[in-house]
């Protein structure tokens, strides 16, 4: 029981680095509503079209696994 346990603590050690990566990564992307005009070097915000989107697939997909990281670690107490 003890191996399963560490097993699920270094799955969940290895889950939660994974997402927070992708979190990480996640911080440096624009916005769809932001535009940036490199030739007079200024941002351009505009959020009245419909398709406005802030967050990608990779911060989504980072939080679920930063999720699913910390309950693999919390099971992990309990069976260790």
């Amino acid at each position: 029981m003890v191996a399963v346990a560490n097993a699920l603590r270094l799955l969940g050690a290895a889950l939660g680095t994974i997402g927070g990566a992708l979190v990480f990564i996640e911080f440096f992307q624009y916005p769809s509503y932001v535009e940036y005009k490199p030739d007079v070097q200024d941002y351009r915000v505009d959020d009245s079209h419909p398709g406005v989107t802030e967050h990608t697939w990779l911060g989504r997909i980072g939080g679920l696994c930063i999720s699913l990281g910390f309950a693999l670690l919390f099971v992990a107490t309990f069976l260790g």
